[in-house]
Parts: structure tokens; sequence; C-alpha cells
């Protein structure tokens, strides 16, 4: 998930949804994805005065949704099940496959590159993908508490997933397969005098990752040699997961400036911080990505610790956010999430994910669903 602010090539600078030109046959309509208190006696013991207050509580009917905040809610709810596809499908091949993330059997070859960038990756992606399962869970069984409509995209799940040995033959909403991955986040969150809510821009960590299309996970066995391509597969994999959790970071506190119900506040601020956390986490591994040229293709991942990277912006170990500039270039700089500008957000967000190609091979009713819940979020604004 990604904010508004930049866009990288593919996606146009108002935003707007570039949808592949090539789409399956089959296409499903966008219409089937919208888819107490009793009297209490003076003496009455505090246990029984829990019990009436829950009572009151239970009974009473929640109020429903502003047509905005339930806009905003549910594109989250959608962004959160199009993460956990993709989340899915690393966790088949590389993460931990249990009762608590089932699925897969894994792919030996593809976790051990992992682990050549943190031996407890893993455990990492498990715990990432079971996140974002309980975010979309949430916000749907909360949408529907408050008179809203939850959302569903199993029609959308019509993309072919990897062939590689350890992964579900299963329909995907996601493609990890061919990717296109923006790694400004590298040196936007090292940057002590940019701020892209401010209009800069920003260096590409790994130039190739934004220029080509990469696959994030073994397309089929046939990936696991040699060496360096599989290797090139999990690094492409590990700044992919970076880039997709920064994006949620910014999501998050931008659509909170659109929300009126103080509830819906405090589930956008509840969730959002984990979504900063999961991030973090990503920063740190993906600067352990050895340097290599993959053999078959030609896909360069460069020593950012060696001549011409060794500066700031690219020293690896900095993953604390460096303090930026914020609101206007006068006020001391402060170390923050960037960017959270309001305006577009939620379309921005669409527009950068259809730009890694992650939906590449989807119909056309499932991006003109996206967009109109895209725009319905934008569209939001909180009570004066």
């Amino acid at each position: 998930m990604r904010s508004s602010t930049q866009f990288p090539v593919g996606s146009s600078v108002d935003g707007t949804i570039n949808e592949p030109s090539e789409q399956p046959a089959g296409a499903v309509s966008r219409r089937s994805f919208l888819a107490a208190g009793a009297a209490v006696g003076a003496g009455a013991s505090l246990g029984s005065l829990e019990k009436a207050t829950s009572a009151f509580a239970d009974r009473r009917k929640p109020r429903k949704l502003s047509k905005g905040d339930e806009a905003i809610l549910r594109f989250l709810s959608a962004a959160e099940i199009l993460e956990t596809d993709l989340w899915q499908q690393y966790n088949e091949l590389g993460g931990i496959q249990d009762s608590e993330v089932p699925g897969g059997s894994g792919s030996p070859a593809y976790t051990k590159a992992l682990e050549v960038l943190d031996e407890d990756m893993p455990q990492y992606i498990h715990d990432n993908t079971e996140d974002e399962f309980t975010h979309f869970t949430f916000i749907n069984a909360y949408l529907e508490s408050r008179g809203g409509e939850p959302v569903d995209l199993s029609p959308f799940r019509t993309l072919e997933g990897s062939r590689a040995s350890g992964a579900q033959d299963v329909p995907r909403l996601t493609n990890l397969k061919e990717l296109t991955v923006d790694t400004t986040w590298f040196t936007r969150y090292r940057s002590d005098s940019k701020n892209p809510d401010l209009g800069d821009s920003f260096r590409q960590a790994v130039p190739g990752l934004a220029e080509g299309s990469f696959p994030a996970i073994p397309r089929d066995d046939n990936d696991l040699m040699p060496e360096k391509h599989i290797q090139a597969i999990a690094n492409t994999a590990g700044f992919h997961f970076a880039t997709i959790e920064q994006g949620g970071t910014s999501l998050y506190p931008s659509l909170a400036q659109r929300v009126s119900d103080p509830e819906v506040l405090r589930v956008l601020l509840s969730i959002g911080p984990t979504e900063a956390m999961h991030f973090q986490t990503w920063s740190d591994k993906a600067g352990n990505a050895p340097p290599l040229v993959d053999p078959t293709n030609k896909l360069e991942f460069p020593d950012l610790n060696a001549p011409p990277f060794d500066t700031e912006e690219f020293q690896t170990n900095l993953i604390m956010p460096e303090p930026a500039p914020f609101l206007k270039r006068s006020f001391p700089i402060v170390s923050i999430v960037r960017p959270t500008n309001t305006e577009g957000a939620a379309m921005g967000a669409a527009a950068f994910l259809t730009a890694e190609k992650l939906f590449q091979g989807q119909s056309k009713a499932f991006f003109e669903a996206l967009k109109q819940l895209a725009k319905e979020a934008d569209a939001a604004k909180p009570k004066p």
C-alpha cells in the first residue's frame, strides 16, 4: 500500500489507475465486487453494576457509519485483502506454514536464499501474513457491526500463482511473478532535507528493479537455479516487502485525516502503527541483500555501502527515519512518517500498486471497482 505523493513509472501523476492493456476474458462485473441498563440500587455491588453496564452496552444499537467513514474502511479492507493475498504467496514458499497461516509446504531453496538476508525471515514472513489477515477480517467485521457493507474480492481470484514445488495450486488476486519494484523509500527515509509531501523526489536504491519486471517468488522449479538467480529473486522479495509496508505506513495516517467518527479514527490509529512496525523490520532486512548480478536477466543489486553509494542516503544500518522537513521548510526538521498528505491518498495507493504490476492480468472490472473504492475514500470529509 502506498500513499499518493510519488508515483513510479506506470502510474499517472494525477493518481489515475492505468490498467494493463491485456485483460482476461470473462471479466467480473464491478457490482459483484461491492459486494440496557437496569436501575441499580444504592447497595448494589460493583459486580452488579458492571453487569448492568455491560448489558446496557450490548443492547445499545451502534450508530450507522457515515458514508465517508464507510468508504474509507471499505478501501482499507480491500487493500488489506490484497496485501494478505500477496503475503500468503510469500509464506507458502518462504515462510512458516502452520495452523495460524496454513497453505503450501515451503521451498527449501527459496527459503535458504531469504535467510541470507536474515535467518529469521520465515518467522517474520509468517507473522506479517497473519497480521494482514487479521486486519481485513477485523475491518470487515467492524463494518458489518456499524451497518456497513464488508468487502469481498473472491470473484477476482483469477490469476495464476507460482507453479514451484511448495506453492498451492489456487487462483490469486495478485501477481508476484513479474514485478516492477519502487525502492525510493530507501533513500526517502534516510534524507534529512527532503519530503515527498513538499514535492521532493528520491533516488532508487536498486534502479534495475524500477526499470524492468522481475519475479519475487520462484515461478516454477526452473527458477531455483542457478544460485545467483534464486538469490536475486529473494533479494527482490526483500525489497518488495518493505515497499508494500511503507505504503501502509503512510496510507493509514493519510486517510485518518478524513475520518469523522472517533471510534473509526481509533481503528485507523490502532492498525496503522503495526504497518510501520512491519516496514522498519523489512527496511532493515533489505539492507542485507547481497550485491550480485542475476546471470539470467542482468538485474543488478549494488553494494549500497560501497562507492558511489557510500553516503548517508544509502547507509544500510540507518533504519530509523531521519528527521526531515514537515509542513513547511521553515519549521525545524522532525522524524516523521512521510508522505502523509491526505489529498488523493487512496487513489495514489491504488495507482502505485497497479504500476508495480501487482495486478497484471486482472480484469477491467477489477480495476474499475478498485478505482471506485479509492475515489469514494478520497471523497470522504471529516465533520467540521
